[in-house]
């Protein structure tokens, strides 16, 4: 049976899903948690919001993720952008935090409007929520403190650039803090990075891509239960190289053997890369080596120097 979704457009009807007064500011809220009945959600419904959403919260209990449940230290921050979909399970009681919700109209003129898709946790999976010290925890409710204090006062010309401002460095700290939870975990992140490595040598082992074509990065995420994104960011920050460049850099090298070792045209090698068409191999191949195919298949006296 498929799941009923309710979209949510604004802040108001946020409001009245959750019973509270009407929002003081109608593109942000801060809302306290603890005074959500969180009775009144259906928990077979999905609930799929028109803004973005970061939370700090504790449950006591599980929340679901598509089909999966995770549960929350003290202290995790989720992040949510436009569209995507929560669904709270009868079994999830909230035991403290704190939830911002602003529009994307509130930040469309502004420089953060422009830069917030550089904000890449926005796309992550709940699993991968950001755990945060109390140290952290309270320079983050500070933030949110002074965006809260904005939407209750008088609104003047001055409001909207102050709580964009605020939202602006509330998420540069969460940045900063997610940069310092790849690294105290290292070792998990270590990890990650090896299981990627045998599946791309794996994939090109097994020859898959002869039948089902180039790999793509929802082909390594899905597999390590990671978003796409999450492995990105953590790829980049403990090689320097995201998954897309890794795919790349793998389909050079396997290019390399088999131009070197075997006398089979460079349509057949595009083929047997998975490749569709010759000229998308030769284009990326010369991207990475600075050589066409023939031009590194008729170098052969100076392999090192090549790619």
């Amino acid at each position: 049976m498929e799941e009923k979704v309710i979209n949510i457009k604004t802040i108001s009807e946020l409001h009245r899903l959750y019973e509270h007064s009407a929002p003081k500011h109608p593109l942000v809220s801060v809302v306290d948690l603890m005074s959500v009945r969180h009775d009144a959600l259906d928990p077979n419904v999905g609930y799929q919001m028109d803004f973005y959403l970061v939370a700090c919260k504790r449950f006591k209990g599980a929340i679901r993720y598509g089909r999966s449940q995770y549960d929350f230290e003290e202290g995790s921050v989720m992040f949510t952008a436009p569209g995507q979909v929560l669904v709270a399970g009868p079994e999830v009681e909230m035991e403290e935090g704190w939830a911002l919700f602003f529009h994307p109209d509130l930040i469309n003129s502004s420089a953060l409007g422009r830069m917030i898709h550089q904000y890449s946790f926005f796309l992550y999976d709940i699993n991968e929520a950001l755990h945060v010290s109390e140290e952290e925890k309270a320079i983050l409710y500070d933030c949110v403190s002074k965006i809260e204090r904005e939407c209750t006062s008088r609104i003047d010309k001055h409001t909207q650039h102050l709580i964009v401002s605020n939202i602006e460095l509330l998420l540069s700290y969460c940045e900063r803090f997610y940069d310092r939870q790849f690294l105290t975990r290292e070792k998990v992140s270590n990890d990650i990075v090896q299981q990627f490595e045998l599946l791309l040598n794996d994939y090109f082992t097994r020859e898959v891509q002869q039948q089902d074509g180039l790999p793509d990065v929802k082909y390594f995420s899905s597999r390590l239960n990671l978003s796409a994104k999450y492995l990105a960011d953590l790829l980049h920050k403990f090689t320097g190289k995201s998954t897309q460049e890794h795919i790349h850099l793998r389909l050079v090298r396997e290019a390399k053997n088999l131009l070197w070792s075997t006398n089979r045209s460079i349509s057949e090698i595009s083929y047997d890369l998975g490749f569709e068409h010759a000229s998308h191999f030769s284009r990326l191949f010369k991207t990475k080596t600075g050589l066409t195919p023939g031009e590194f298949r008729n170098n052969k006296q100076e392999p090192d120097g090549i790619g």
